[in-house]
Parts: structure tokens; sequence; C-alpha cells
């Protein structure tokens, strides 16, 4: 059996690095963390690409549903995304915080919240659709 998916995730996926989300807590009911945003998460135009949140939320919520059921030898795969953008960012750190809506045997269902850190403002939110499938075999 797989351990609890990792925090590191420079370290499994390049991608989900490349836009700077941290997790710091992790379990198959909860997911929170922070991204600190600039520069290199812009638009041509100056502001945080809406790519970015939808990393983190896809992120957040494929870490938290795979901790869920790794104990039955599974991991969680995104079906769905649907990510708001609520206001916008050139840079600054967003808190992350993802939990379940809905645990299934085969699907899960989690919310994603990502606020400003200075003021606590929802800046994006997301909702990811998951499905349980078994863990790759190794050897």
């Amino acid at each position: 059996m797989s351990a609890l998916p990792p925090t590191d995730l420079a370290a499994v996926s390049s991608f989900a690095a490349a836009s700077g989300f941290v997790p710091a807590e992790v379990s198959g009911t909860r997911v929170t963390g922070a991204v600190d945003l600039g520069r290199a998460h812009h638009t041509p135009w100056g502001v945080v690409h809406g790519g970015v949140y939808c990393t983190v939320v896809e992120s957040a919520a494929s870490i938290g549903a795979s901790a869920a059921v790794v104990d039955r030898g599974e991991f969680a795969v995104g079906l769905h995304n649907a990510t708001d953008f609520l206001r916008p960012m050139t840079s600054g750190r967003l808190d992350v915080l993802a939990e379940p809506v809905q645990q299934g045997r085969t699907q899960q269902l989690w919310l994603v919240s990502l606020t400003r850190a200075e003021d606590g403002k929802l800046v994006a939110r997301g909702q990811v659709r998951l499905q349980n499938v078994p863990l790759p075999a190794t050897g």
C-alpha cells in the first residue's frame, strides 16, 4: 500500500509545484496550505492567470480525496473541476482550504476555497468531482 499523498509537490509533479501550492495539513477530510503569487503566475495583462487557481483547486482536492481512500488501495482522479474567479490578484499569499462535500465508495466531491491571507477575502473557489480508482501496480 502507498502512504498518504506527499506534501512535497515538487517531488511528484513539477506541474503542480509550478503553481506554488505548498500543502500544510493533509488528511482525508481536510487539506490546508498556501500559495505565494507573483509575476511568474501572471497573464500578459499583469494579473494572476485563472489556470493557477484551477491547478491549486484540483491539487488540493486530489490530495485530500486520495488520502481518504489510500487505505483501500485507491487514489482519486479528477472528473470535473468548476472554479469560479471572484477577485483579481497581482501578488500576495493565498490560504487554501479543501474539504469534502460528499465521499462515496466510487466518487467524491470536494470544495476548495482560496482566500487572501492579508484580509481573508475569497479570491476563488472551486468544486472538484473525483473518481476513486485502484492504485497502479508496482514492481
